[in-house]
């Protein structure tokens, strides 16, 4: 049988990100006709955001340790069947608890989905380019942001939440048969994972401390950006189908963040990170102001330079982990990924509370100032690891 390209893998993972990264965040511009279908408060619906990524948390390490002895191409293919039959559930729910277990079903895949491709990403092309790699398997989920999103909202509005869901479900299918197709069957299988490496992993100091800048470095968007279509609709007054327009405008700059974020990761990553999260703290108090303002010139503005820099970071995150795992931990790597796939989603679970914590207690508007406060910790934390750094030198 003819090789498949390593691009062609790439492209396949690139598929199955888009269709997870759909259903990920589609929620975010679901949450008033959800709220109003269920009688619920913002904050309640917010659940299916945080449920979401604390079901990645779990599910990430727990089903990689599970899965080891899989050949990846039938652990992939399962992969996109749970994913599938979760959104099936949410898309079919007559009840707001059926529709949160649709979503932790759909995100146990994701977990381990996002811990495995990752490690397969930096595998297929040379040191140099793995950045860039890893950045191209996150497109899927930055083009689900531009285009998933914003059209799953749109089938909503224009029919009912349901059918959302509905329409993430063919997304599966298509990422299933891209699947089928384009991922090889002689990929390495890691093989039975010793959990002494669970002993390994947390006992050393630089492993350990990149876990909690993932968390907070990521989870600092989302405070605000779990919110964003209520600000969009209720601060900013934008119109529900303005909304669609600038979630897609909104995912067009995560996708050039993203990209961008690759490339200037590949050296460096430490400094390059500290810029990002610095450059994400301001976008943040940017959105802030105009919210207080009621301004839609600056909320544009604002919520355009936040999609520029809410995901910049990712490919970078997730690299620097690898290259501590090769370094320290060189037998855990699989494990180490699927760690740091669990702290993107802590990250994820953090800000989504505290967003819902904040609108709860006083306005959406005051949301990006606790994703202020998550990002400063990020940053603090970069700053000791480079001094370790520097010590070891």
């Amino acid at each position: 049988m003819k090789k498949i390209s390593p691009s062609l893998t790439l492209l396949a993972l690139a598929i199955n990100a888009f269709a997870i990264g759909s259903t990920e965040f589609i929620s975010v511009g679901l949450m008033p006709m959800i709220v109003n279908t269920f009688n619920i408060s913002l904050s309640q619906a917010g659940l299916t955001v945080s449920l979401y990524a604390l079901g990645v948390t779990v599910g990430a390490p727990l089903l990689t340790i599970l899965t080891g002895t899989w050949n990846r191409k039938t652990l992939m293919v399962s992969i996109m069947g749970l994913f599938i039959l979760g959104n099936l559930l949410s898309a079919f729910a007559p009840t707001f608890l059926l529709l949160l277990v649709g979503r932790v079903l759909a995100s146990l895949a994701h977990g381990i989905f996002m811990s495995i491709s990752t490690v397969i990403a930096a595998d297929v092309v040379r040191p140099e380019k793995r950045a860039s790699a890893i950045a191209l398997m996150f497109t899927g989920l930055t083009v689900a942001t531009v285009i998933g999103v914003p059209l799953g909202t749109f089938i909503g509005q224009h029919s009912n939440w349901h059918m959302s869901f509905v329409f993430i479900v063919v997304i599966g299918l298509i990422g299933l048969i891209a699947t089928s197709i384009l991922v090889p069957k002689g990929l390495p299988i890691p093989g039975k994972i010793n959990l002494s490496g669970l002993a390994r992993i947390f006992t050393n100091k630089s492993i350990l401390m990149s876990l909690f800048i993932t968390a907070f470095g990521y989870g600092g968007t989302f405070p605000a950006y779990t919110y964003l279509t209520p600000i969009l609709e209720g601060t900013f007054r934008f119109s529900a189908s303005t909304v669609v327009i600038i979630l897609v405008a909104y995912g067009v700059m995560v996708a050039i963040g993203n990209s961008l974020g690759g490339h200037l990761a590949n050296k460096n990553i430490l400094p390059a990170l500290q810029k990002m999260f610095a450059a994400l703290a301001l976008s943040l108090l940017f959105l802030f102001i105009s919210a207080s303002l009621a301004s839609q010139p600056l909320g544009l503005i604002a919520t355009l330079l936040l999609g520029l820099f809410a995901f910049m970071n990712v490919p970078g995150l997730q690299l620097y982990v690898v290259q501590l795992a090769e370094k320290f931990t060189p037998k855990d790597i699989t494990l180490v990924s699927a760690f740091n796939i669990a702290a993107f989603n802590v990250g994820i679970t953090l800000g989504s509370f505290v967003g819902g914590q904040i609108s709860k207690g006083s306005s959406v508007v005051f949301t990006p100032l606790g994703g202020i406060i998550i990002i400063l910790l990020a940053m603090f934390l970069i700053r000791l690891a480079q001094k370790d750094q520097a010590s070891k030198l």
